[in-house]
């Protein structure tokens, strides 16, 4: 069963993001650094056309470091894009981002008009908090779940920039199955709309194989178990997930092995590369 999640508000959200971007001088787009590509809408890439944009590859503490600077040179070979990692633990970083958006919109600097931004990306990507930090202030409401924003917002956040808020949009129909469960797995989906086990029986392949010292560090595993069923009936044994009789609760402990994913207890990963993204597109 593949992923798919797209509320009305999100149709109203596109709507609104094309009626402004005539006014935008530059796009910031938030890609969750776990999740690249599949975090990247297709949508947004079409309306802003050859409009300069900052992607801005959110969450990298998360993220396994070494595909971060690949992902990050793979994005910038898209004439007029830059790309940077971030994270809410080095706010510096974030600020220093305001000088990147100068430095690609030079007509503005200097001439006393600030540099129009427009903050896009997925639901639950950093959008809003990113806008805070870089305010100095919180001016937008965020929480740790999709769809939090529902409407745009202006804000100068100073140094020379005005940043347009706007609410996560995925696109109306995710095309690879592969992207709608890692979308699902960092937490871009509405839990109603995705089955836990489901998530876990299509990462645990990659999971086990490229990060299984991190799942074992979690869970006190000593042998890398032969599939998903084994992982989470170890991931039951050491969570106490169980039902009436001793059998494994399968849903409860897919929620938290994907719960520890999305924290970064099972420590920092990246659920794809380039070259995966590029074999997936092949068919292969």
């Amino acid at each position: 069963m593949s992923i798919q999640w797209f509320p009305g508000h999100m149709h109203q959200a596109q709507q609104q993001i094309e009626k402004v971007l005539p006014r935008i001088d530059l796009v910031i787009e938030l890609l969750d650094a776990r999740i690249p590509h599949s975090s990247e809408n297709p949508l947004l890439a079409e309306l802003r056309g050859k409009k300069p944009c900052l992607k801005v590859l959110s969450k990298s503490d998360l993220a396994d470091p070494e595909h971060t600077k690949r992902w990050q040179a793979h994005l910038e070979r898209e004439t007029g894009v830059r790309a940077r990692p971030i994270s809410t633990e080095q706010a510096g970083t974030i600020v220093r981002l305001t000088e990147v958006c100068q430095k690609m919109i030079p007509a503005r600097s200097g001439v006393g008009k600030p540099v129009r931004t427009m903050i896009a990306g997925v639901p639950n990507v950093g959008k809003s908090t990113l806008i805070n930090i870089l305010a100095g202030r919180k001016v937008v409401r965020v929480g740790n779940e999709p769809a939090i924003t529902k409407s745009q917002r202006e804000v100068n956040v100073g140094r020379g920039v005005v940043a347009l808020d706007t609410p996560g949009v995925l696109w109306p129909r995710i095309e690879s199955e592969q992207s709608g469960y890692r979308l699902a797995a960092v937490g871009s989906v509405k839990e109603s709309a995705l089955e836990f086990a489901d998530v876990v029986y299509h990462l645990s392949d990659y999971l086990l194989e490229h990060y299984f010292a991190g799942i074992a560090e979690r869970y006190k595993i000593d042998e890398r178990p032969a599939g998903p069923v084994a992982l989470l009936e170890a991931v039951s044994r050491r969570r106490g997930c169980l039902v009436k009789g001793g059998e494994v609760d399968y849903d409860r402990a897919a929620k938290v092995f994907i719960t520890d994913l999305r924290s970064g207890a099972l420590g920092p990963l990246t659920l794809e590369t380039p070259e995966m993204v590029a074999r997936e597109a092949a068919g292969e």
